[in-house]
């Protein structure tokens, strides 16, 4: 299936979306790879999710990738003896290590981390923000707070800490079990919540060993202010708007949307933008005007991919979703101030052979407008790196290795073909001639660009460059 669009969706699948059919009718509608949230869906779930996705794919002939979404540190307040408290505004209330319920003057925390680590000045948020204290005064296992914003609380509510670094992993007694269960089952994508540092990565990246790409969600203040390493640390990241706008002042998302769209695309690193893109569609069949927009500026922002989450997987209109999403998508690469901001945007490559390779072959073929740039790629860094040109030309992504292949289909503007190597670099041209005019992207008597590396099938030696034309029977004309 050849997609009419540059941008690609990820669809979370969920109670609403879990049969192998509603699987295949999103992808038919425009899914082109799938978040599974380890968050609600335990190992056998996932398993038979993944067992799912890959008998689509092979209905399809197309790589699916699949993210498998880590819960991550998870904080909530104990309970309280008769029910949801009520509180005013300048009320002083205690968060203690004693667990007993607690009553309107204080809660129980059975956080040491967090206990030990807050200072004076701090917020605590609870609620997913709509109860703010301000810590007063700190003693061991007691915190003092005034509370600043918030009229009630009840049992278990979530914790945030946005001013407070704390020192612990970000890989969860869950998430180290899950995180086992979906690189056996062959995922693609691990998701890492919460991160503060690069040093969360570190764990995640042992583990996995190459076999799944690990993915960076940036929805703390903390992994905002270490940006650049969390990038070098990272093969993808996501700008995860949810907890982000709870542990930092609403209207300052945007703008941390567009300084991480910006700078993962300056590194060369895919960027998903998530959460409540078309959340009205939870329950109704049409989104807002302002969710359209929402969706399109993440679009003409040059993001690799947007992200449903409710809307997907547990909302009434799945599919609808999903189309409305690719539609958005399709009319925003269609309006002429598309490209001029995409261009505008561009950075200069770096200093590689590979990168001034893949600048070439975008600036050869926008030049002379060729039908399709063509490049092979084994461990998917020539991909990635045509992508980071974002050009107007479409790019095939050829890769002899199905892992790479469904990688990359997170990624702007790839489509993925999985092929066996070629013997030669005469049978690599004519090959991706045939490519390009069998999956419709170019005519007998067009040129493509092909990229590779010499020797063939040696990753990271992009150092190739060719014009060549398609001839009458798919082949090269020379």
């Amino acid at each position: 299936m050849k997609r009419s669009r540059k941008v690609k969706i990820l669809a979370t699948l969920g109670p609403a979306s879990s049969d192998r059919n509603t699987i295949a009718e999103l992808f038919r509608a425009g899914a082109d790879l799938f978040r599974i949230n380890m968050s609600h869906a335990s190992h056998d779930v996932m398993r038979a999710l993944v067992a799912a996705i890959r008998d689509v794919e092979k209905e399809f002939g197309r790589p699916i990738g699949i993210l498998a979404d880590l819960q991550g540190p998870k904080f909530r307040i104990a309970t309280f003896a008769a029910g949801p408290i009520a509180l005013r505004r300048g009320q002083e209330f205690i968060i203690d290590s004693d667990l007993t319920p607690g009553d309107n003057n204080r809660v129980g925390l059975p956080h040491p981390e967090i206990l030990s680590a807050i200072e004076a000045g701090h917020r605590l948020l609870l609620d997913d923000g709509k109860v703010r204290l301000r810590v007063v005064e700190v003693d061991p296992g007691r915190i003092r707070t005034v509370v600043e914003a918030g009229t009630s609380l009840s049992d278990r509510k979530g914790v945030s800490v946005p001013d407070t670094l704390l020192t612990f992993s970000a890989l969860t007694g869950k998430d180290r079990s899950d995180l086992e269960a979906a690189l056996n089952a062959g995922v693609d994508w691990i998701g890492l919540s919460f991160i503060q540092r690069p040093e969360d990565l570190a764990e995640v990246r042992k583990v996995a060993r190459g076999h799944a790409g690990v993915l960076a969600k940036i929805e703390k203040p903390q992994a905002v202010e270490r940006l650049p390493e969390i990038i070098e640390h990272s093969d993808a990241l996501m700008v995860a708007r949810g907890d982000l706008g709870v542990e930092m002042p609403l209207e300052r998302v945007p703008g941390i949307q567009k300084q991480i769209t910006r700078a993962a695309r300056r590194a060369g690193k895919p960027v998903v933008i998530a959460t409540q893109m078309l959340e009205s569609m939870i329950s109704a069949p049409v989104p807002t005007r302002a969710e359209v927009s929402d969706v399109a500026t993440a679009v003409f922002e040059g993001a690799d991919a947007v992200m449903l989450s409710a809307e997907s997987a547990s909302g009434a209109f799945p599919v609808e979703s999903v189309a409305t999403m690719d539609r958005i998508a399709v009319e925003v690469e269609r309006d002429p101030n598309y490209r001029n901001i995409i261009h505008a945007q561009r950075t200069e490559p770096e200093a590689t052979g590979a990168d001034a390779i893949a600048a070439a072959a975008r600036q050869i073929a926008e030049t002379i407008n060729l039908a399709a740039i063509c490049c092979y790629t084994a461990s998917g860094a020539t991909g990635i790196r045509a992508a980071r040109e974002r050009p107007q030309t479409p790019i095939i992504a050829v890769s002899p290795v199905i892992a790479t292949a469904r990688r990359l289909s997170l990624v702007w503007g790839l489509h993925c073909i999985i092929s066996e190597d070629a013997a030669d670099l005469e049978h690599m041209v004519e090959q991706a001639c045939q490519l390009a005019y069998r999956e419709g992207f170019a005519s007998p008597g067009q040129r493509i660009i092909v990229i590779a590396g010499a020797p063939i099938g040696t990753p990271g030696s992009t150092n190739m460059l060719r014009v060549a034309f398609v001839g009458s029977d798919g082949l090269t004309g020379g």
